[in-house]
Parts: C-alpha cells; structure tokens; sequence
C-alpha cells in the first residue's frame, strides 16, 4: 500500500471515480438509446483531432476536443435531415478521423511524444489539471443530468413519446451528444482510444442483466466502474501492464461471471 502515498497514484484514483461517475451517466443514455456504435465514431474521429495537434504544436486535447464535437454533431444533424443513413455517417466520419489522424501524424516532424497515451492509455500520467479539468465537467453534468432528468430518460428510452410530451427532444439530444464528446475526449488518457468504448459501455451491459429501471442502470452502472477501475488500477501495478486494459479486462470478466450467474438462476442450477 505504499504506492498510495505517491502523487501520481493518487491522481489516478480520483479519475477512477470521476470517470465512473461521469461514465455512468454518458454510458446509461448511450447503451439505453442504442448510440454504442456512435460513440466508437467519436473517439476514432477524435484521432484526426489528436494528429492536428502534434502537427501544429498545440494541445491534442483541444484539437481532438473540437474534432469530436464537430463529428457527433454532424452525425446527429445528417442523421436526422434523413440525407444520409445514420450508420453510413458515422462511418465516413469514424474513416475520416483516423485518415486525417494519420497523415498528421506522418506529417508532423520528428518523434511524437505521448501519442501512445491517447492510443492505449496511461491513467498514471494523468496530472493535477487533468483531475481539475475532469472535475468541473462532471460537475456540469450531473447538474445538468438532475435537473433535466426526466426528459434525458424519456428522450434516451423513447424519442416520438418525448414529441408527444413537447418535451425539446432535439435540445436534449443535441446537449447529451456534447457531453458524450467531450467525456470521450477526457477519458482517452485513461484507457485510450482503442479501449474507450469498452469502458463507457460494458458496465451498462452488466448492470442490465439485473435492473431494468433506468436509475438503478445509472447507479449499480457508476458502482461497477468503479469497483473494475480500483481493481485494474492496483492489478496493473503489481503486474506492471498498462492500467486500462486491466480495467477493461476486469469488467468482461464480471460481465462472464454475472453472465453465468443469471443463466445458472434461470435454469435453477447451483451457484
């Protein structure tokens, strides 16, 4: 227990129950709304962002910021004009992201620093700001999330029930695909963007298997990210691997387990 008196581990620990607490809220709406595959085209087109930035010598966190943004309001303005298939949107983008991440990167002079952190993660590196940052995102939204609470759930469950209750259904979808942006933005420090999507959906897919109230979701999703963040936080130091794969490792290890645990409860099999 030692490395806890250490900054840096630290650090670490306190984006593990940010992330969990913003990624419950992000990840519930996504998995419950059916916009999984939509999130994995945000994070590679934010990858267009991170090459811009190496390229021109300025934060890759901004530039990826304003890729992603750019990407998923694109994605849900086309989608809903009906000029273009949904699927077939985030695709070009998802292509266009990774093609301009690419050719930055080749561009840009030299050695890249840091650029396989956003690849694969690295929770250790992440700094004080970084934690500042993140902090005061999900504080705007959870305030943001409790005040329009129901809307955001009508809206995620079923958008033509949200019309009938004139409910601003594409303020609301408008604003959560924001903040999906810039949480996808903020969280590719921790597992990176290979293993993003993985995180801000398999606790959503676990605790699915036991609740079917959209809170109960949010909650027992939020304790499930944490308890697989501590986890592979402490079993990538003793085993000295990068942090967010064991993250990522841990929960579809729970989700096998609860898997098996609900199929042996279904059939009445000893547990």
């Amino acid at each position: 227990m030692d490395i806890l008196r250490y900054t840096f581990f630290q650090n670490a620990l306190l984006a593990v129950l940010l992330v969990g607490v913003a990624g419950a809220i992000i990840g519930t709406y996504i998995v419950t709304r059916r916009l999984v595959f939509i999130t994995g085209g945000i994070t590679h087109a934010s990858f267009g962002g991170l090459g811009l930035g190496f390229f021109l010598g300025i934060s890759p966190t901004v530039t990826a910021l304003f890729f992603a943004v750019l990407s998923a309001l694109g994605v849900e303005w086309l989608s809903k004009r009906n000029a273009v298939r949904e699927d077939s949107a985030i695709a070009a983008f998802w292509a266009l992201g990774m093609a301009l991440g690419v050719i930055f990167i080749f561009l840009t002079p030299g050695y890249t620093p840091g650029l396989s952190e956003f690849l694969f993660g690295n929770i250790l590196t992440i700094t004080h700001y970084d934690i500042m940052l993140f902090g005061g995102y999900t504080l705007v939204l959870s305030l943001f999330f409790i005040i329009f609470y129901r809307p955001v759930m009508y809206v995620a469950f079923d958008r033509d029930f949200a019309f009938t209750r004139h409910i601003p259904v594409r303020l609301i979808e408008y604003s959560m695909m924001l903040m999906v942006s810039v949480c996808v933005v903020l969280t590719i420090r921790l597992v990176g963007i290979m293993l993003l999507m993985s995180l801000l959906t398999m606790p959503q897919i676990i605790a699915d298997q036991f609740c079917s109230r959209y809170k109960n979701i949010l909650y027992l999703s939020g304790i499930l990210a944490i308890i697989s963040g501590l986890s592979g936080l402490f079993i990538s130091y003793y085993i000295n691997v990068p942090a967010g794969a064991c993250i990522v490792f841990v929960l579809v290890i729970l989700y096998i387990v609860t898997k098996i645990f609900v199929w042996a409860k279904r059939y009445r099999l000893p547990v």
